[in-house]
């Protein structure tokens, strides 16, 4: 006779029933959608999980596939959609409903990148970064399909752009070690943390 399956662990003792807005940022392969969704499902009170590359693809007519490399239509459709993400976490907000959105910032891209979301979503925003080992996000990505699978060259190169998040005073999850379990908890504490004393962003 097997074991009784073990309760799903509840997330959200950090930040309890606060209503919050969260940017989980990372490259290709560092599980974020993943992650935003588990920590969104396991919370206690209401929380939606916002993916931008899911809004991303509702433009079927022109759509700028990722793998031909960055233009005007991909990086209009990426304005768009991140607008459209901001106006949802906004509603949801404005509702009593957290929300967690996952993107691919760089730090380098400042006015674009954080100062958009800032603008879309509002001063309240908690960004943390999501950063495995490049081996790690390399193996991730390789078991993608589709065109959300990128060359080794092209996540390597986003690996590298995103290190430049460290010393930038945003909370930092190395979750190379981690199962998706493990990191939506550290997750939950960062979070808790970034409540009680927010970054400057």
């Amino acid at each position: 006779m097997s074991a009784p399956l073990a309760p799903p662990v509840e997330h959200g003792a950090g930040t309890g029933a606060a209503t919050l807005a969260v940017l989980l940022i990372g490259p290709a392969g560092a599980g974020k959608t993943t992650v935003a969704r588990h920590w969104a499902q396991r919370r206690r009170v209401p929380t939606a999980h916002i993916s931008l590359d899911d809004v991303r693809e509702w433009v079927c007519s022109g759509f700028a596939d990722p793998q031909s490399g960055w233009n005007e239509h991909s990086e209009a459709q990426y304005r768009l959609a991140r607008r459209t993400c901001g106006f949802a976490a906004r509603n949801f907000l404005a509702n009593g409903i957290s929300c967690i959105v996952d993107d691919a910032v760089f730090p380098d891209r400042p006015v674009v990148g954080l100062g958009g979301w800032k603008r879309h979503v509002g001063p309240g925003l908690l960004p943390v970064v999501l950063l495995p080992g490049l081996e790690v996000v390399l193996e991730r990505n390789a078991e993608r399909s589709g065109n959300r699978r990128l060359s080794d060259e092209e996540v390597a190169a986003i690996h590298g752009r995103m290190a430049g998040w460290y010393g930038s005073g945003l909370p930092i999850i190395d979750n190379s070690t981690y199962d998706v379990e493990t990191t939506a908890r550290v997750l939950d504490d960062v979070l808790a943390r970034a409540i009680a004393s927010p970054p400057t962003w």
